[in-house]
């Protein structure tokens, strides 16, 4: 007769992996090394298991993925290696920043910010359907910014106006509500 072995009831956690860039002309409140520990306790809040860092000093962001294309190929070696399926930043990355990232990384690795761990966290703690409001507020506000909407993208409050014309001929313009 073959012994069973017992399987854990608690699924393992995640790997994660941290990405921070020191800009020059950035001036920060905490130096980066400080910020990626902060990042590091927020993960594991979130129920990730941090396998390591990658920082990198920079003038400016790289146009195409935040950190420069040797990084990338760089963090992607790394993440194979230590077998990680989430790449936090510390800083807030943009929608193309984003999904250049991703298809780097692979369909299998998640990329994320500071901003969407800090509401991955607010998730998993909000137990009022008041708290869930307001995070799926803030997750739609998040989600909005970085999606197209009539083949532009919205940037944090600025929203590009456009006329439009009815069959009556009657013009409409959108209310200022600012």
């Amino acid at each position: 007769m073959s012994k069973k072995t017992p399987k854990p009831t608690i699924a393992p956690r995640e790997k994660a992996f941290l990405v921070g860039v020191e800009l020059f002309q950035q001036k920060n409140l905490l130096p980066l090394e400080d910020s990626l520990t902060e990042l590091a306790l927020l993960a594991e809040t979130s129920g990730l298991n941090v396998v390591g860092e990658l920082t990198q000093k920079l003038d400016r962001p790289h146009v195409k993925t935040y950190i420069g294309p040797g990084k990338v190929d760089e963090l992607k070696m790394l993440v194979e290696e230590t077998r990680t399926q989430v790449v936090i930043f510390d800083d807030e990355l943009s929608p193309r920043h984003q999904r250049e990232l991703q298809l780097a990384l692979g369909k299998e690795v998640r990329v994320l910010d500071r901003t969407a761990l800090i509401l991955d966290i607010f998730a998993q703690h909000a137990h009022t359907s008041e708290g869930m409001l307001q995070v799926d507020s803030r997750s739609m506000n998040t989600i909005s910014r970085a999606s197209p909407v009539n083949g532009h993208i919205l940037t944090s409050g600025r929203r590009r106006r456009r006329t439009r014309r009815f069959n009556s001929g009657v013009v409409a313009r959108p209310v200022n509500t600012s």
